[in-house]
């Protein structure tokens, strides 16, 4: 899911623009995804939602679909975890 992101805007909403294109998923399974925290190291923190607590497959969903997502469109971020 490449897309273009305007250079002009911070770090902090480029990471929220790509989650804003990831959440319709998420929601459809009953869950949601919050952005916590950008640093300018490019560590990300989000915190997951509703049915994504304690699923089993929240790990798979931050690896493969967040952080996957956010990392190939804003190669700046270095790192993305979930936080409670």
């Amino acid at each position: 899911m490449a897309t273009a992101l305007p250079e002009n805007q911070s770090l902090h909403d480029r990471v929220l623009h790509i989650l804003n294109l990831i959440r319709p998923a998420v929601q459809a399974d009953g869950g949601d995804i919050e952005l916590v925290n950008v640093t300018d190291a490019g560590q990300v923190q989000i915190r997951f939602h509703g049915a994504c607590i304690g699923c089993p497959s929240s790990a798979l969903t931050l690896r493969i679909g967040v952080e996957r997502n956010i990392k190939d469109n804003i190669p700046e971020v270095t790192e993305v975890t979930a936080v409670a």
